[in-house]
């Protein structure tokens, strides 16, 4: 099987430029990405797939394949998923707190799909073991979209629940659960960047350390 992940450097996580500079963001996505890696390699994947519009980006030194592709998420997925004949795993860059065993639980799935889904109704994790017939739809409501076509082909679909695989570093907020629950070049990065502190009711926010940046949160 084959794990590919979706990768954008450039001015990357926007919704996070009221705590980090852009150039941060970049090296945050980056560490991420690494991350991420790391999981699949631990658990056992060996072909790694990097598909960015921006090979430069993508370290040289990581043992993986950089494929190019200009084209928008759902056209550049679903042209590769069209070139394959084997089981594929598409994994978003910014889950630093997915682990070896989450993906191995995920890949020994008997079911056709497996979904695991993000906030707000997106989707983190997309197991295929039939690319051949499946075309993905991100956006607008993706873990629905991604349901339907699974119904649509009558192909078995599971969903997979898991706090670690569904929470994707998108806003300020996530970025404690980074530093609480993380591991790995990702969290030491946020360490090094924020402090963490006790807001009310028992809820414990982030902050950066750097006093020219405002933490915003609700």
């Amino acid at each position: 099987m084959r794990a590919v992940i979706p990768y954008k450097k450039e001015n990357a996580k926007s919704r996070l430029s009221n705590v980090m500079t852009k150039s941060q963001r970049e090296t945050f996505v980056e560490l991420m990405l690494k991350d991420v890696i790391g999981s699949l390699s631990e658990a056992g994947i060996t072909k790694i797939d990097i598909l960015t519009p921006h090979p430069e980006d993508v370290d040289e030194g990581l043992e993986v394949s950089i494929i190019k592709d200009e084209a928008d998420l759902n056209e550049a997925l679903n042209r590769y998923l069209n070139n394959q004949d084997e089981p594929v795993l598409i994994i978003m860059a910014d889950l630093p707190l997915v682990q070896p065993k989450h993906i191995r639980e995920i890949i020994s799935s008997e079911e056709e799909i497996v979904i695991v889904p993000g906030k707000g109704g997106g989707t983190n994790i997309l197991y295929i073991q039939r690319p051949d017939v499946f075309r993905v739809k991100y956006y607008n409501s993706s873990f629905e979209n991604h349901c339907d076509i699974a119904c649509q082909h009558e192909l078995t679909l599971a969903r997979y629940d898991s706090f670690m695989a569904s929470t994707d570093i998108d806003e300020p907020h996530d970025i404690v659960e980074l530093i609480l629950h993380g591991e790995g070049l990702a969290k030491e990065y946020a360490e090094t960047n924020f402090g963490k502190k006790r807001g009310g009711k028992g809820r414990v926010k982030a902050h950066p350390l750097q006093p020219s940046l405002k933490f915003q949160s609700n």
